[in-house]
């Protein structure tokens, strides 16, 4: 590609003291930097409603953080911690496997492999709900990580175990153990569907008073479902950003979402990175329904490039899409991303971002960048010299980007 960014325009030093290790005692207390046509202000999160203009819809990542870091114990007393990353079999579906109530098979981070065998069981007693369970872990393969869980009585669900039995995989930056408040505060008060390692942090800010308000001043609620995965927290090491391998993410749109939005106008305001590389993700397969009504739905990480002349809207797009799912009655449509966002990205959906402060040199410093027309280093300079909190349990912003297409 010409013009590729370099990766080291997208360094800043970030003091550690900067870094937010928790969360404010109120989610909306944190604050809020307001970003419009290069101009800078503060706020409040709190003041959230009052700045969102009347004509805006808000989209929400409705996914929920599993406990996804697991500890087993050989009987020689060696440790072994299992990450959950994504189900193999009997279904690649993240919600169905953790709905089952039979054996899964997932891919894991695995900590001390060269003490764990291939074939060899590791067994864990869990206490859920009066009941005694046997959770069963055995190593399917050294080379894929694939582990198979299996659990007697079969009588509760693998998410259910895995709630009962898992440790809140927070974000390794905050270099610290996951506390019993952590269950509750890397969560969205909105979050509904199991899947996730890592929270949609934008969400977190939110209350149930703040979106009351915001259901009060008229502007929609949507939500969609993208299980943020493990990659999001892959640094970079290629010099040329188009080198790095974006991690694969699942996302679930139910036929009443794709339906609202396609009768959306005005501002849409991705609440996070994820919700709006979901949104830009489904604007790009809306635009492969419309030359391949059989096309799958799935975004390769360079695939909007290749097509950045493409001159159909947001509006012709997401009706394809909606087409589809009436066309073969369905109500919930899964599909995988891995789109790269970053300087050069012509945005098609969103043109409101709601969203904390990232890491720097990473994918999402570089989404930034794109969606502020390169203006994220004078942002992320005033968030610095006002004492702004970054990273997941740090403060907001609420970004404008006028341009737009379709």
């Amino acid at each position: 590609m010409e013009n590729t960014p370099q990766l080291n325009e997208y360094h800043y030093e970030l003091p550690e003291d900067s870094i937010a290790k928790f969360p404010l005692e109120k989610r909306d207390a944190s604050k809020l930097l307001h970003f419009e046509n290069g101009a800078v202000e503060h706020f409040k999160f709190s003041d959230l409603p009052k700045l969102l203009p009347q004509n805006s819809h808000l989209v929400f990542n409705d996914t929920r953080v599993i406990p996804a870091r697991m500890h087993f114990r050989k009987a020689t007393g060696a440790a072994i911690e299992l990450f959950l990353l994504n189900p193999v079999a009997p279904s690649t579906l993240i919600q169905q496997s953790m709905q089952s109530q039979g054996p899964v098979t997932w891919k894991c981070m695995i900590g001390n492999l060269k003490r764990w065998k291939a074939g060899e069981e590791l067994e864990n007693e869990i206490h859920l709900e009066g009941e005694n369970y046997r959770l069963r872990a055995r190593l399917l393969s050294r080379e894929t990580k694939e582990v198979a869980f299996s659990w007697d009585p079969a009588e509760v669900s693998f998410a259910a175990l895995v709630e009962a039995a898992g440790e809140v995989p927070l974000p390794p930056y905050l270099n610290r153990k996951a506390e019993e408040a952590d269950k509750l505060r890397y969560q969205t008060v909105y979050s509904k569907i199991n899947g996730a390692v890592a929270a949609p942090t934008a969400g977190l800010h939110f209350t149930e008073q703040t979106l009351e308000e915001i259901r009060e001043k008229g502007i929609p609620l949507h939500y969609l479902t993208l299980h943020v995965g493990a990659g999001t927290f892959l640094p970079i090491k290629h010099d040329t950003i188009t080198e790095h391998p974006m991690h694969r993410e699942q996302m679930v749109f139910s036929k009443e979402a794709v339906s609202k939005l396609c009768q959306a106008t005005g501002n849409i305001v991705a609440v996070g990175t994820t919700s709006m590389r979901s949104l830009e993700s489904l604007y790009w397969y809306g635009v492969k329904l419309l030359s391949n009504p059989n096309a799958e739905f799935f975004v390769e990480k360079l695939e909007p490039y290749a097509g950045s002349k493409t001159t159909f809207t947001r509006e012709q797009s997401f009706e394809a899409v909606k087409n589809l799912m009436e066309r073969t009655d369905t109500q919930y449509l899964v599909g995988a991303t891995e789109i790269f966002i970053f300087p050069g990205y012509r945005f098609r959906v969103c043109n409101g971002l709601i969203t904390n402060f990232h890491q720097p040199a990473s994918t999402l410093i570089l989404l930034i960048a794109a969606f502020t027309n390169q203006q994220w280093r004078k942002i992320y300079e005033e968030a610095l010299a006002k004492r702004y909190r970054f990273l997941s349990y740090g403060d907001s912003s609420l970004l404008w980007n006028q341009k737009i297409i379709g």
